[in-house]
């Protein structure tokens, strides 16, 4: 049995509120040994943290505000947040970062809420969960201006080509990959650039219930992605990169818990 580690999903989604249980059982059957919540906002975070009570040892998560919700960031956040990362199961900052595909929320607050849990990574000496999107060089920007002062992150849910992966990978990062690699249409930069991902720097998400793999041989009549699909997005990883399936499960649940510093399942 594999031993995987699904490092981004969505489990306070209210997609999963009547069967979580049944949706970690699952993906246990399959090799999914631990799973990290994804925070997106401070409420979010305080409901990952509840989460993790019911698994102890198996789910972990994140805290962090998501530059959808930048507008909302202030002191009080900031405080929040601070306070969730003195929690046991909470092993990283984000989802933070930048977001000019939809601009939910203004630039100039997004780089400031950035910028402000950027500041609490390295006060507090956690790894970051990133997200980039349409917004990629002042990202980069921002990163290297404190990349010393970091612990280490992750590019969760990366999708861009090799030239991004070459800078990002510059500046020491894991690369979290996702169902998107399974999308014929928009993957194929992706598809590229998993080639020249060494498998040191390599992670797995799903970032469940979000980006369902297009080519599952048969998809679940709620179009809802979950962490059993995890497997699915691991061989199509192995297809890519010509990489065993047991030779990347290996180095990306040891890369997970380096970054993560998670404990061993109880």
């Amino acid at each position: 049995m594999l031993k995987l580690i699904d490092i981004g999903i969505n489990l306070t989604s209210d997609s999963f509120d009547e069967d979580r249980d049944q949706v970690i059982t699952s993906a246990e059957a399959i090799g999914v040994a631990q799973f990290i919540v994804t925070g997106t906002s401070v409420s979010d975070s305080l409901r990952a943290a509840e989460i993790t009570n019911s698994y102890p040892g198996k789910v972990f998560f994140t805290v962090g505000v998501h530059p959808h919700y930048a507008a909302e960031f202030d002191q009080f956040s900031k405080n929040a947040l601070r306070d969730l990362l003195t929690l046991p199961a909470a092993v990283a900052i984000g989802e933070c970062g930048l977001d000019y595909f939809r601009n939910f929320s203004s630039p100039r607050k997004q780089r400031s809420a950035f910028s402000a849990q950027l500041e609490l990574a390295q006060e507090t000496k956690k790894p970051v969960f990133l997200h980039q999107r349409n917004a990629f060089d002042t990202f980069l920007s921002m990163i290297r201006e404190v990349r010393s002062g970091l612990e280490g992150g992750v590019a969760h849910c990366f999708t861009g080509g090799p030239d991004e992966l070459k800078k990002l990978l510059a500046l020491d990062l894991y690369i979290g990959i996702t169902g998107w690699l399974c999308d014929e249409r928009r993957g194929t930069s992706l598809r590229e650039a998993v080639r020249k991902l060494p498998l040191n720097r390599m992670l797995l998400e799903t970032d469940a219930p979000y980006l369902m793999p297009k080519d599952l041989p048969e998809k679940p009549p709620s179009r809802r992605n979950e962490p059993r699909f995890l497997l699915h997005i691991l061989k199509r990883l192995a297809k890519e990169t010509g990489y065993s399936i047991e030779t990347i499960a290996h180095s990306t649940t040891r890369n997970a818990k380096m970054l993560f510093g998670l404990t061993p399942p109880a």
